[in-house]
Protein backbone atom coordinates (compact mmCIF):
# COMPACT_ATOMS: atom_id res chain seq x y z
CA UNK A 1 0.00 0.00 0.00
CA UNK A 2 2.94 2.34 0.59
CA UNK A 3 3.68 2.08 -3.13
CA UNK A 4 0.18 1.69 -4.58
CA UNK A 5 -1.29 4.78 -2.91
CA UNK A 6 1.27 7.18 -4.42
CA UNK A 7 1.11 5.35 -7.77
CA UNK A 8 -2.67 5.66 -8.08
CA UNK A 9 -2.48 9.23 -6.77
CA UNK A 10 -0.24 10.23 -9.70
CA UNK A 11 -2.47 8.33 -12.14
CA UNK A 12 -5.48 10.16 -10.70
CA UNK A 13 -3.75 13.51 -11.17
CA UNK A 14 -3.10 12.73 -14.83
CA UNK A 15 -6.69 11.61 -15.41
CA UNK A 16 -8.07 14.68 -13.65
CA UNK A 17 -5.98 16.95 -15.86
CA UNK A 18 -6.81 15.11 -19.09
CA UNK A 19 -10.54 15.19 -18.36
CA UNK A 20 -10.69 18.54 -16.61
CA UNK A 21 -8.78 20.39 -19.30
CA UNK A 22 -11.52 19.49 -21.76
CA UNK A 23 -14.00 21.37 -19.58
CA UNK A 24 -11.87 24.34 -18.50
CA UNK A 25 -8.57 25.26 -20.07
CA UNK A 26 -8.41 28.40 -17.94
CA UNK A 27 -8.52 26.43 -14.68
CA UNK A 28 -5.61 24.13 -15.59
CA UNK A 29 -3.72 26.64 -17.70
CA UNK A 30 -4.02 29.78 -15.55
CA UNK A 31 -5.50 29.53 -12.07
CA UNK A 32 -3.91 26.29 -10.87
CA UNK A 33 -0.39 27.32 -11.99
CA UNK A 34 -0.80 30.72 -10.29
CA UNK A 35 -1.98 29.07 -7.06
CA UNK A 36 0.86 26.53 -7.16
CA UNK A 37 3.51 29.23 -7.57
CA UNK A 38 2.07 31.23 -4.66
CA UNK A 39 2.04 28.16 -2.41
CA UNK A 40 5.60 27.32 -3.42
CA UNK A 41 7.02 30.82 -2.86
CA UNK A 42 5.30 31.57 0.45
CA UNK A 43 5.70 28.00 1.71
CA UNK A 44 9.40 28.00 0.87
CA UNK A 45 9.97 31.37 2.56
CA UNK A 46 7.98 30.29 5.63
CA UNK A 47 9.99 27.09 6.04
CA UNK A 48 13.34 28.86 5.62
CA UNK A 49 12.42 31.59 8.11
CA UNK A 50 11.17 28.99 10.57
CA UNK A 51 14.42 27.03 10.34
CA UNK A 52 16.42 30.25 10.54
CA UNK A 53 14.79 31.10 13.86
CA UNK A 54 15.56 27.68 15.34
CA UNK A 55 18.13 27.94 18.14
CA UNK A 56 21.55 26.40 17.71
CA UNK A 57 22.87 26.24 21.28
CA UNK A 58 25.88 24.10 20.40
CA UNK A 59 28.43 23.99 17.63
CA UNK A 60 27.66 20.58 16.12
CA UNK A 61 29.29 20.26 12.67
CA UNK A 62 29.47 16.73 11.34
CA UNK A 63 33.10 15.86 10.79
CA UNK A 64 34.81 13.17 8.77
CA UNK A 65 38.47 14.00 9.10
CA UNK A 66 41.24 15.32 11.31
CA UNK A 67 40.40 18.64 12.95
CA UNK A 68 42.83 21.52 13.28
CA UNK A 69 45.38 20.77 15.96
CA UNK A 70 47.83 22.88 17.93
CA UNK A 71 50.51 20.38 16.95
CA UNK A 72 52.07 21.55 13.67
CA UNK A 73 52.92 18.02 12.57
CA UNK A 74 49.25 16.89 12.57
CA UNK A 75 47.72 17.67 9.17
CA UNK A 76 44.19 19.02 9.17
CA UNK A 77 41.48 17.90 6.74
CA UNK A 78 40.27 21.36 5.77
CA UNK A 79 37.24 20.21 3.78
CA UNK A 80 35.91 17.40 5.94
CA UNK A 81 36.69 19.22 9.18
CA UNK A 82 36.84 22.94 8.38
CA UNK A 83 37.93 25.45 11.00
CA UNK A 84 37.37 28.61 8.91
CA UNK A 85 34.58 30.20 6.90
CA UNK A 86 36.48 29.50 3.68
CA UNK A 87 36.67 25.81 4.55
CA UNK A 88 32.94 25.75 5.32
CA UNK A 89 32.25 27.37 1.95
CA UNK A 90 34.34 24.75 0.15
CA UNK A 91 32.63 21.96 2.05
CA UNK A 92 29.17 23.34 1.24
CA UNK A 93 30.01 23.71 -2.46
CA UNK A 94 31.21 20.11 -2.66
CA UNK A 95 28.13 18.96 -0.76
CA UNK A 96 25.64 20.84 -2.93
CA UNK A 97 27.31 20.38 -6.31
CA UNK A 98 28.93 16.94 -5.95
CA UNK A 99 27.15 15.24 -2.99
CA UNK A 100 30.48 14.66 -1.23
CA UNK A 101 28.98 13.03 1.87
CA UNK A 102 26.89 10.67 -0.26
CA UNK A 103 30.01 9.69 -2.19
CA UNK A 104 31.41 8.26 1.05
CA UNK A 105 28.24 6.26 1.66
CA UNK A 106 28.81 2.62 2.64
CA UNK A 107 26.60 -0.44 2.63
CA UNK A 108 26.45 -3.36 5.03
CA UNK A 109 25.56 -6.91 4.11
CA UNK A 110 25.11 -9.94 6.35
CA UNK A 111 26.25 -13.17 4.77
CA UNK A 112 25.17 -16.65 5.94
CA UNK A 113 26.41 -17.12 9.44
CA UNK A 114 27.59 -14.10 11.36
CA UNK A 115 29.84 -12.47 8.78
CA UNK A 116 29.02 -8.80 8.39
CA UNK A 117 30.77 -6.95 5.59
CA UNK A 118 31.02 -3.30 4.70
CA UNK A 119 31.49 -1.97 1.21
CA UNK A 120 31.34 1.18 -0.87
CA UNK A 121 27.94 2.21 -2.27
CA UNK A 122 28.62 4.43 -5.26
CA UNK A 123 25.49 3.65 -7.27
CA UNK A 124 23.29 5.73 -4.96
CA UNK A 125 25.69 8.66 -5.29
CA UNK A 126 25.80 8.28 -9.07
CA UNK A 127 22.00 7.97 -9.36
CA UNK A 128 21.42 10.99 -7.13
CA UNK A 129 23.99 13.04 -9.01
CA UNK A 130 22.50 12.10 -12.40
CA UNK A 131 18.98 12.87 -11.22
CA UNK A 132 19.69 16.28 -9.71
CA UNK A 133 21.96 17.55 -12.48
CA UNK A 134 19.71 16.35 -15.30
CA UNK A 135 16.71 17.91 -13.54
CA UNK A 136 18.62 21.21 -13.25
CA UNK A 137 19.63 21.19 -16.92
CA UNK A 138 16.05 20.47 -18.02
CA UNK A 139 14.87 23.31 -15.78
CA UNK A 140 17.40 25.66 -17.39
CA UNK A 141 16.37 24.54 -20.88
CA UNK A 142 12.75 25.44 -20.11
CA UNK A 143 13.75 29.09 -19.69
CA UNK A 144 13.32 29.42 -23.45
CA UNK A 145 9.57 29.51 -22.76
CA UNK A 146 9.95 32.34 -20.23
CA UNK A 147 11.90 34.76 -22.45
CA UNK A 148 11.01 36.45 -25.69
CA UNK A 149 14.46 35.78 -27.15
CA UNK A 150 16.36 32.66 -26.16
CA UNK A 151 19.62 33.73 -24.44
CA UNK A 152 22.84 32.44 -25.90
CA UNK A 153 23.87 30.49 -22.74
CA UNK A 154 20.62 28.51 -22.91
CA UNK A 155 21.27 27.78 -26.58
CA UNK A 156 24.70 26.42 -25.61
CA UNK A 157 23.11 24.19 -22.97
CA UNK A 158 20.64 22.86 -25.54
CA UNK A 159 23.39 22.16 -28.09
CA UNK A 160 25.51 20.32 -25.52
CA UNK A 161 22.49 18.36 -24.29
CA UNK A 162 21.70 17.16 -27.84
CA UNK A 163 25.20 16.84 -29.26
CA UNK A 164 24.61 13.17 -30.17
CA UNK A 165 22.06 14.42 -32.76
CA UNK A 166 19.82 11.37 -32.55
CA UNK A 167 16.44 11.53 -34.28
CA UNK A 168 14.27 14.47 -35.19
CA UNK A 169 13.66 16.44 -33.08
CA UNK A 170 17.07 15.92 -31.53
CA UNK A 171 17.19 13.68 -28.50
CA UNK A 172 18.13 15.44 -25.28
CA UNK A 173 20.48 13.31 -23.18
CA UNK A 174 19.06 14.67 -19.94
CA UNK A 175 15.57 13.41 -20.84
CA UNK A 176 16.86 9.85 -20.90
CA UNK A 177 19.12 10.33 -17.86
CA UNK A 178 16.32 11.84 -15.75
CA UNK A 179 13.87 9.01 -16.44
CA UNK A 180 16.60 6.41 -15.91
CA UNK A 181 17.77 7.98 -12.65
CA UNK A 182 14.23 8.29 -11.24
CA UNK A 183 13.54 4.67 -12.19
CA UNK A 184 16.75 3.57 -10.45
CA UNK A 185 15.94 5.49 -7.26
CA UNK A 186 12.41 4.08 -7.25
CA UNK A 187 13.50 0.47 -7.85
CA UNK A 188 16.16 0.85 -5.17
CA UNK A 189 13.46 1.64 -2.63
CA UNK A 190 11.30 -1.22 -3.85
CA UNK A 191 13.89 -3.97 -4.20
CA UNK A 192 16.18 -3.37 -1.22
CA UNK A 193 14.38 -4.79 1.87
CA UNK A 194 16.04 -2.48 4.39
CA UNK A 195 15.25 0.63 2.32
CA UNK A 196 11.72 -0.55 1.56
CA UNK A 197 11.09 -1.10 5.27
CA UNK A 198 11.83 2.50 6.23
CA UNK A 199 10.23 4.06 3.13
CA UNK A 200 6.91 5.88 3.41
CA UNK A 201 4.35 6.96 0.81
CA UNK A 202 5.91 10.43 1.06
CA UNK A 203 9.14 8.91 -0.29
CA UNK A 204 7.51 7.26 -3.31
CA UNK A 205 5.12 10.05 -4.30
CA UNK A 206 7.75 12.64 -5.39
CA UNK A 207 9.62 10.03 -7.44
CA UNK A 208 6.47 8.92 -9.23
CA UNK A 209 5.34 12.52 -9.68
CA UNK A 210 8.66 13.55 -11.22
CA UNK A 211 8.59 10.45 -13.43
CA UNK A 212 5.12 11.50 -14.60
CA UNK A 213 6.39 15.00 -15.37
CA UNK A 214 9.32 13.62 -17.33
CA UNK A 215 7.21 11.04 -19.17
CA UNK A 216 4.57 13.57 -20.27
CA UNK A 217 7.33 15.95 -21.35
CA UNK A 218 9.00 13.24 -23.45
CA UNK A 219 5.65 12.30 -25.00
CA UNK A 220 5.01 15.90 -25.99
CA UNK A 221 8.46 16.39 -27.52
CA UNK A 222 8.95 13.15 -29.42
CA UNK A 223 5.51 11.61 -30.00
CA UNK A 224 2.31 13.63 -29.37
CA UNK A 225 3.85 16.97 -30.29
CA UNK A 226 2.32 20.24 -29.12
CA UNK A 227 2.65 23.66 -30.81
CA UNK A 228 5.65 25.25 -29.13
CA UNK A 229 4.63 28.76 -30.25
CA UNK A 230 1.24 28.42 -28.53
CA UNK A 231 2.85 27.06 -25.36
CA UNK A 232 5.26 29.99 -25.26
CA UNK A 233 2.37 32.40 -25.79
CA UNK A 234 0.59 30.87 -22.79
CA UNK A 235 3.67 31.02 -20.58
CA UNK A 236 4.53 34.61 -21.55
CA UNK A 237 0.94 35.60 -20.80
CA UNK A 238 1.22 34.07 -17.34
CA UNK A 239 4.49 35.92 -16.67
CA UNK A 240 3.09 39.29 -17.75
CA UNK A 241 -0.15 38.74 -15.78
CA UNK A 242 -2.17 38.96 -18.98
CA UNK A 243 -2.96 35.27 -19.43
CA UNK A 244 -4.49 33.97 -22.63
CA UNK A 245 -5.43 30.45 -23.68
CA UNK A 246 -4.12 29.81 -27.22
CA UNK A 247 -5.91 27.40 -29.47
CA UNK A 248 -4.52 24.02 -30.44
CA UNK A 249 -2.86 22.99 -27.16
CA UNK A 250 -3.67 19.37 -26.35
CA UNK A 251 -4.81 18.00 -23.00
CA UNK A 252 -1.43 16.25 -22.64
CA UNK A 253 0.22 19.63 -22.11
CA UNK A 254 -2.28 20.54 -19.41
CA UNK A 255 -1.60 17.20 -17.73
CA UNK A 256 2.13 18.01 -17.79
CA UNK A 257 1.49 21.50 -16.43
CA UNK A 258 -0.84 20.14 -13.74
CA UNK A 259 1.80 17.68 -12.55
CA UNK A 260 4.38 20.47 -12.41
CA UNK A 261 1.93 22.62 -10.45
CA UNK A 262 1.32 19.74 -8.05
CA UNK A 263 5.06 19.36 -7.52
CA UNK A 264 5.43 23.09 -6.80
CA UNK A 265 2.58 23.10 -4.30
CA UNK A 266 3.78 19.89 -2.65
CA UNK A 267 7.40 21.02 -2.48
CA UNK A 268 7.32 23.12 0.76
CA UNK A 269 5.36 20.38 2.54
CA UNK A 270 7.71 17.54 1.68
CA UNK A 271 11.22 16.23 2.14
CA UNK A 272 12.13 18.01 -1.08
CA UNK A 273 12.72 21.07 1.08
CA UNK A 274 16.20 19.71 1.71
CA UNK A 275 17.06 21.98 -1.23
CA UNK A 276 16.82 24.93 1.15
CA UNK A 277 17.45 23.10 4.39
CA UNK A 278 20.96 21.96 3.45
CA UNK A 279 22.17 25.57 3.70
CA UNK A 280 20.68 26.00 7.19
CA UNK A 281 21.91 22.75 8.70
CA UNK A 282 24.30 23.45 11.62
CA UNK A 283 25.99 20.14 10.89
CA UNK A 284 27.14 21.60 7.56
CA UNK A 285 27.30 25.39 7.84
CA UNK A 286 29.39 25.71 11.00
CA UNK A 287 33.15 25.62 11.40
CA UNK A 288 34.65 23.16 13.86
CA UNK A 289 36.80 25.64 15.78
CA UNK A 290 35.72 24.86 19.34
CA UNK A 291 39.34 24.73 20.49
CA UNK A 292 40.00 28.24 19.19
CA UNK A 293 36.76 30.15 19.62
CA UNK A 294 34.23 29.76 22.37
CA UNK A 295 30.76 29.25 20.95
CA UNK A 296 28.22 31.24 22.96
CA UNK A 297 24.60 30.39 22.39
CA UNK A 298 23.14 33.52 20.72
CA UNK A 299 19.65 32.52 21.85
CA UNK A 300 20.49 32.67 25.56
CA UNK A 301 18.47 35.20 27.51
CA UNK A 302 18.50 36.10 31.24
CA UNK A 303 16.52 33.63 33.29
CA UNK A 304 15.83 34.09 37.01
CA UNK A 305 17.29 31.10 38.83
CA UNK A 306 15.67 30.07 42.11
CA UNK A 307 18.76 29.46 44.23
CA UNK A 308 18.89 27.15 47.22
CA UNK A 309 19.22 30.15 49.55
CA UNK A 310 16.00 31.56 48.18
CA UNK A 311 14.35 28.16 48.39
CA UNK A 312 15.36 27.82 52.04
CA UNK A 313 14.11 31.33 52.82
CA UNK A 314 10.72 30.41 51.35
CA UNK A 315 10.34 27.04 53.10
CA UNK A 316 12.63 27.25 56.18
CA UNK A 317 9.91 26.86 58.78
CA UNK A 318 8.30 23.99 56.96
CA UNK A 319 11.67 22.28 56.58
CA UNK A 320 12.31 22.60 60.30
CA UNK A 321 8.94 21.09 61.12
CA UNK A 322 9.68 18.24 58.75
CA UNK A 323 13.04 17.62 60.42
CA UNK A 324 15.08 18.64 57.36
CA UNK A 325 18.47 20.26 57.99
CA UNK A 326 18.76 23.98 57.17
CA UNK A 327 21.82 26.15 56.75
CA UNK A 328 20.35 29.18 58.50
CA UNK A 329 18.38 29.04 61.73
Amino acid sequence: MKILIPFFAVIALVVIALVGAQASHALFGIWIPYAAVLIFVFGFIFKVLKWGRSPVPFRIPTTAGQMKSFAPWIKQNKLDNPSSSLGVLGRMLLEVLAFRSLFRNTKTQLYPGTKLTYGSEKFLWLGGLAFHWSFLIIFVRHFRFFMQDVPYPIQIVEHLDSFLQIGAPLLYITDVVLLGAVTFLFLRRVMMPQIKYISLPADYFPLLLIFGIGATGVLMRYFAKVPVVSVKELVMGLLTFSPVIPQGISSLFYAHLFLVSTLLAYFPLSKLMHMGGVFLSPTRNMANNNREVRHINPWNYPVHVHTYEEYEDDFREKMKKAGLPVEKE
